[in-house]
């Protein structure tokens, strides 16, 4: 997915403009704390083109002093990340020196660069905008992300920008993505390491040492498949440096991308609220999932110990729970292999398409057997479902009166699919329609 980066210097308005734009489409912006950096990162989508933005502002100082060590920082990194450069600046204060430095980065990069004048409220501001071609930019966009005005016509030029190809497509898109996942410091690259059988990426008991997300083709004992090894993700509060915010964001991407992620967890800490953060991206992006339990030869255990986790991590992710959990010690290779064919099932699992004749087959008599609760004396009659042409599985139930069909049913339904049809480790999606 391409993706635009909104830099400039402080308080011209970048955040109220990212806020608007990723505002077009309501659930984009996710509220977990620390794993999309609140209201850093976020996707947005205009006449049916859908990119990713990320807002720059929030990591520059109020003093203007300390631009060399700050804002030109934000602004090289945003300018390597992006495919876009949105460049705001402010009609009321004119050109700044700030303005000149940020515009000469950007002529000097060879990225397009979309040059939006915020803060022209009425008419008579319009004029203030004319100032700006002087920056050698291009067309000058006069808006104002407070209430709106121009954004439309900016939106335009912005689409117009975008690479007309998924920038992010890789030279084996027919292979399944299998994307490793987690906090900082629970052994990511040393599963990649152990699974390639050879030192692929750097590991030091330093936590945050990957910044990059790394792709690798896997083809060894029957399996095939692209493996990413992302950075860690922690929490906002923990995140200070410019560039590890572009490593969260670079694994936000990469979980996007992917078919199956595997959930990485420490042992000893179990399931903190940094790896459901995690577990909830994974889930709002409808990727397969697989939990692989790290350093488990660290752990004293007993005969049932193994169950006990077991049964205390699916009490932690309910209600979707019903995945695969496998506890291992990558230093010492223990069951490794397991957590690729474990990968490889829930990857068959996300990618099965089932027959409607076989789905009405097995699910009407569960649903005649149990129908669903008459709601102020109407009957609501279930006549056929059908699986949906989507990535992730998805099956629309189609009856007289879809709005009066409850959640409870609803995951009633969702629990018979799973038990009739093996579903382990995704997602699964019930839509009820209108016949």
């Amino acid at each position: 997915m391409s993706l635009l980066a909104i830099v400039g210097r402080p308080n011209v308005g970048k955040s109220t403009l990212f806020n608007r734009l990723v505002g077009m489409r309501q659930a984009i912006v996710d509220e977990t704390a620390g794993v999309t950096r609140d209201r850093h990162y976020g996707r947005c989508e205009w006449c049916g083109t859908e990119f990713s933005v990320v807002d720059t502002g929030g990591y520059t100082s109020n003093s203007d002093d300390i631009f060399e060590e700050e804002i030109r920082k934000q602004v090289v990194l945003a300018i390597e990340e992006a495919h876009v450069v949105l460049f705001m600046v402010e009609a009321g204060t004119g050109i700044t020196d700030y303005d000149e430095e940020i515009a000469d980065l950007l002529r000097r990069s060879g990225k397009p660069v979309v040059l939006a004048v915020n803060k022209i409220d009425s008419g008579e501001k319009m004029y203030d905008a004319f100032q700006f071609y002087s920056l050698g930019l291009g067309e000058v966009y006069s808006i104002s992300a407070a209430n709106g005005g121009g954004t439309g016509d900016l939106l335009d030029a912005i689409v117009k920008e975008l690479p007309a190809e998924d920038p992010d497509t890789d030279e084996h898109p027919e292979l399944p993505h299998f994307t490793i996942v987690g906090k900082p410091n629970v052994g990511k690259s040393s599963l990649t390491n152990a699974l390639l059988g050879k030192e692929r990426n750097i590991v030091t008991p330093i936590a945050g040492t990957t910044r990059d997300s790394i792709a690798t083709l896997y083809n060894k004992f029957g399996h095939e498949f692209m493996l990413v090894d992302t950075a860690g993700m922690r929490k906002k509060a923990k995140v200070h440096e410019d560039l590890e915010f572009y490593s969260v964001m670079r694994s936000i991407r990469a979980i996007e991308h992917s078919d199956v992620c595997i959930l990485m967890v420490d042992a000893q800490t179990g399931i903190e609220s940094q790896d459901m953060a995690i577990f909830n991206l994974i889930q709002r992006n409808k990727k397969g999932c697989v939990v692989v339990v790290n350093k488990w030869d660290t752990i004293e255990k007993d005969s049932n110990t193994m169950k006990e986790y077991t049964i205390a991590i699916k009490e932690r992710l309910a209600p979707f729970n019903d995945l695969p959990i496998i506890f291992t010690s990558v230093i010492n290779k223990q069951r490794i292999m397991d957590v690729l064919d474990a990968a490889a099932h829930v990857y068959e699992n996300y990618s099965r398409k089932i027959k409607t004749s076989e789905l009405n087959e097995v699910m009407l008599p569960e649903i005649e057997n149990y129908p669903p609760p008459a709601w102020k004396g109407k009957y609501i009659k279930i006549k056929y479902v059908t699986q949906l042409p989507t990535r992730s599985p998805s099956f629309a139930f189609f009856c007289n009166l879809p709005q009066y069909i409850r959640e409870p049913y609803r995951r009633f339904l969702e629990n018979k699919l799973r038990s009739n049809f093996d579903f382990l480790g995704c997602p699964v999606h019930v839509f009820l329609r209108q016949k």
